[in-house]
């Protein structure tokens, strides 16, 4: 059996965490949101999620949009949602600005360096595939000490097709198949790793960021693990 040593991970929000940008809401609107009833931390997972259900959005109408062009024009539109009734008297640009400079300036989980270690040591190729702007998530890894060469982050920006399409994982897969075996897509997001596993890659799923995986929705994977290095650990496992 042919065993294909390379490991494809999604980015933000499974090796970069999200601190980084929570901090910079807190210390920006955090008073006047509290004021509100709004935590923080919950308003900036909603801006999250709701940027990534539009940029999919987006991408499966046939009008891709880049993502550092999606998120930051959703900031106004997510305080209303959260019941602001005038959001441009309750924030401004400035805040915006302040708080985009912490998105990004985020930095790579704990584990996350541990665990491409752990990969590399035992072979692997690392590889990754976001969908936010190549360049900004190539200075997460390089705030965070660690070595990724450019031409193995792959960015959604450069096909126009976003995840969860599956043409998004395709030209990756085909590539890193040609010498048989199948490649392992890792990812936090479980929505993800099931779309790379239906497309046709090993699946590995972490729970660092979702905190419950959720098989009766997304099916079972070849790896769930609760921290990184664990993950690393179990693809190493199923890879000898």
């Amino acid at each position: 059996m042919v065993v294909n040593k390379n490991v494809v991970f999604d980015v933000v929000g499974t090796l970069a965490g999200y601190e980084r940008f929570f901090e910079a809401i807190d210390n920006t609107l955090g008073d006047r949101l509290r004021k509100e009833g709004i935590k923080p931390k919950v308003f900036g997972f909603l801006w999250t999620e709701v940027a990534s259900r539009e940029y999919t959005y987006q991408s499966m109408s046939g009008s891709y949009t880049p993502g550092n062009k999606t998120f930051p024009a959703l900031f106004y539109r997510i305080l209303w949602q959260c019941g602001i009734e005038n959001p441009r008297e309750f924030a401004n640009d400035k805040d915006l600005a302040a708080i985009m400079e912490g998105h990004s300036d985020m930095r790579m989980r704990d584990g996350a360096a541990e665990c491409v270690k752990k990969l590399r040591d035992a072979g692997f190729t690392v590889w990754g595939l976001t969908m936010d702007n190549r360049e900004t998530v190539a200075g997460y890894f390089e705030r965070s000490g660690i070595d990724m060469p450019r031409e193995n982050l792959h960015s959604c920006d450069s096909t126009g097709i976003g995840k969860p399409d599956p043409r998004a994982y395709q030209p990756l897969l085909e590539r890193l198949s040609k010498e048989g075996g199948t490649p392992w897509f890792a990812a936090a997001h479980q929505w993800d790793s099931t779309a790379a596993r239906r497309t046709g890659y090993k699946g590995a799923y972490c729970t660092v960021f979702e905190g419950i995986a959720l098989p009766d929705i997304f099916g079972e994977m070849e790896v769930v693990a609760e921290t990184l290095p664990e993950m690393a650990d179990k693809i190493i496992a199923m890879s000898n």
